[in-house]
């Protein structure tokens, strides 16, 4: 009888294997295989949002690159927010009449890394592309001088880090409201700075070595502080959401900072399960955003279909800011487009309402 060790032994490494660790091999650098590096391409030969990675990386000095692409430790939770969409299959429904959904484009910092313009295109694209965008704190350019840049009537939230300092904290948030932010995305998940190697190696990792950190009590006291809403923005276990609603919390945001402070955080797709299968209710009681990992239509489909009412995209956006408020604009309008298209072939009438019934909740298995 013939071993059957080696076949064993070559389909475990199969599994194991992963065909990308970035973007999906669509064709990109066979396609742009003539592009010089430190170039471009054509913007509207960009497809879809992965592109922009791809292109930000042709053209980005690796370190600018480097400081919106790092992870924390072996970046597995970076990968696994990509990875997570991927294992859960929808259950298309035919034979119906097909439409509409809320996007965000969440706080990052440093736009200058990708545009000397800074955050100019992502103020200006996200108008265009008539989405929220939530400017980060620590945004090259300044608070007020990206509310300077708002179109008019156009909305903006304004994100905080965690701070024990009441004054600065008071400050900014005054500060917000005075530059007309309708709510405050107040980051719980960064209470020390991420272990980010990538970062490290090429120097643009974080150089905040304090901590810090909020309580329940705490929250309260900062309601104190502004007639604001406040969001709050890291919640990454069902039993916090719960507390959240109990506390009377304006709205939470499930996310791991993309995956780059603690290697093994899970995802907000894999969080919003959670809370769907342990708690359901909590998607009636407060209002739920989530962001991670989502680059294309379906994987914004998935996290509706648990209950999420905004979803939010922050490296994509980033990378489309290398061609500034066009680029942003542009990387809108793709995922759109794949979003209608989307629904339209899973059978969905209103993405404003889509049934969990449209996902099969059950891991095929895929990287896991």
């Amino acid at each position: 009888m013939r071993s059957l060790v080696p076949p064993l032994a070559l389909l475990s490494g199969a599994l194991a294997a992963r065909t990308f660790l970035n973007e999906a091999d669509t064709g990109f650098d066979e396609y742009f295989a003539d592009l010089p590096a430190g170039e471009l391409p054509p913007l509207d030969q960009l497809v879809g949002l992965p592109d922009f990675e791809a292109a930000a990386r042709n053209y980005l000095p690796v370190a600018n690159y480097t400081f919106f692409r790092a992870g924390a430790g072996g970046e597995s939770s970076y990968r696994n927010n990509l990875e997570a969409y991927g294992r859960y299959r929808f259950r298309p429904r035919t034979m119906v009449n097909i439409l509409e959904t809320e996007s965000t484009l969440p706080p990052c910092g440093r736009g200058v890394s990708g545009n000397p313009e800074g955050e100019k295109g992502l103020v200006e694209g996200a108008a265009a592309g008539d989405i929220l965008y939530v400017p980060a704190l620590k945004s090259s350019i300044g608070m007020e001088a990206i509310a300077a840049l708002k179109a008019e009537g156009q909305v903006l939230f304004q994100q905080a880090y965690l701070n024990d300092n009441d004054t600065e904290t008071q400050d900014i948030f005054d500060r917000a409201k005075a530059t007309g932010a309708k709510a405050i995305a107040y980051t719980i998940d960064s209470a020390a700075d991420g272990n980010r190697h990538r970062a490290a190696r090429y120097g643009v990792g974080s150089s905040d070595a304090a901590y810090t950190y909020t309580t329940w009590d705490h929250y309260n006291h900062l309601k104190t502080l502004t007639d604001l809403p406040i969001i709050l923005k890291g919640i990454q276990r069902v039993e916090d959401a719960q507390e959240a609603v109990r506390r009377g919390v304006d709205a939470i945001w499930l996310s791991n900072h993309g995956g780059r402070q603690v290697d093994g955080s899970p995802s907000p797709l894999e969080v919003a399960l959670e809370i769907h299968q342990e708690a359901p209710e909590v998607f009636s009681q407060i209002e739920v955003f989530a962001d991670g990992g989502v680059r294309y239509g379906a994987d914004i489909i998935k996290l509706l279909a648990l209950g999420v009412r905004a979803v939010g995209l922050g490296r994509p956006f980033m990378y489309a800011n290398v061609y500034g408020a066009e680029g942003v604009a542009r990387a809108v309008e793709l995922l759109k487009r794949e979003l209608a298209i989307d629904a339209a072939n899973l059978g969905i009438q209103d993405l404003r309402n889509v049934s969990f019934s449209f996902v099969k909740w059950e891991p095929n298995g895929w990287y896991s």
